[in-house]
This record gives C-alpha cells, structure tokens and sequence, in this order.
C-alpha cells in the first residue's frame, strides 16, 4: 500500500508541475506586443553643403505608440556643434536620433525639420532614415519607415 501511495503522489506531483506550467505559458502568451504600422516622410535638399530635411512620423495603427525614435544617417560627416531641433540629439559625426514622441494611430504625425551643415561641400548625400526603436510595437510593414534616398546637391527636394 505504501509503494501505491507514494506511486500517487509522484504522479499527482509531476500533474501539477505540468497544469502550472502550462497555465504560465498561456499567460505569457497574453502578453503580445501591439501592432503599428509607424511611416516616415518627407524631404531632403542639398545646397553648398547644407542639408534640409523635413520629417514626418506617424502610425497607421492599428494601435497607437506612446513614443518612438527615428534614426537619420548621412553617407558624409556633419560639421560638429550644430543645433538640433528639441526631441533630437547627436548619436555620432553622421547619425542623427530625434524621438518623435506620442504618435495616435490614425492621427496626425509629427513634424521634425533639421538645417544641418556638412563637412566640406560634397557633390550628393546619402540619407539612410529607419525607425530605431518603436516601443516594441511589432511593425509588419517596414516599407514605409526604412529608407534610402540619394540627395545630389542641386538644392531640389527629394521626397521619401
């Protein structure tokens, strides 16, 4: 009788050793991470070493972000000590980093404008412009916040 106890309480161990596990993975799987699709447009002139860019962020939802952050990376070093609008700061001689704060699914976007100067007077620029952190937001739609955009310097505008 002893051994058929003791057979019963390992089985009744090892069944609620599994129940609690499995009921931990399932909360875990309520904690998926929102959806939003998070864009970035806008504008990018050069003109005797200057550069303008003009940024808009937002999402397209379906769930909003508290905040996110767009990174803009320039194929030729910026000169140093330049002024950065409020909400962006230096991440390197050719990085850019600018928080884009609450972005309302649906809602109108937030603007950025950037007058930054290069070192020297080069012929064209390369922009590279991406989300560097959405708040863990899943963003199945990568298409409309990634970026690449050749910029010769002939002062036009070249939208992305």
């Amino acid at each position: 009788m002893c051994v058929m106890r003791k057979a019963l309480w390992a089985v009744s161990a090892a069944a609620v050793m599994v129940i609690a596990s499995g009921a931990s993975a399932a909360a875990g799987d309520r904690e998926i991470a929102p959806e939003s699709d998070v864009a970035h447009h806008g504008q990018v002139s050069l003109t005797d070493g200057r550069l303008a860019v003009w940024l808009l962020s937002e999402s397209y939802g379906p769930s909003s972000l508290t905040d996110s952050t767009v990174r803009l990376t320039f194929s030729v070093p910026l000169a140093g000590g330049q002024a950065l609008p409020p909400g962006c700061l230096w991440s390197g001689d050719r990085v850019v980093l600018c928080a884009t704060g609450e972005l309302r699914a649906g809602g109108v976007g937030r603007q950025a404008a950037l007058d930054l100067r290069t070192v020297g007077t080069p012929d064209g620029v390369v922009v590279t412009i991406g989300t560097q952190w959405n708040g863990g937001a899943t963003d199945r739609n990568t298409q409309n916040n990634e970026h690449r955009v050749l910029v010769p310097a002939t002062g036009d505008p070249y939208v992305f």
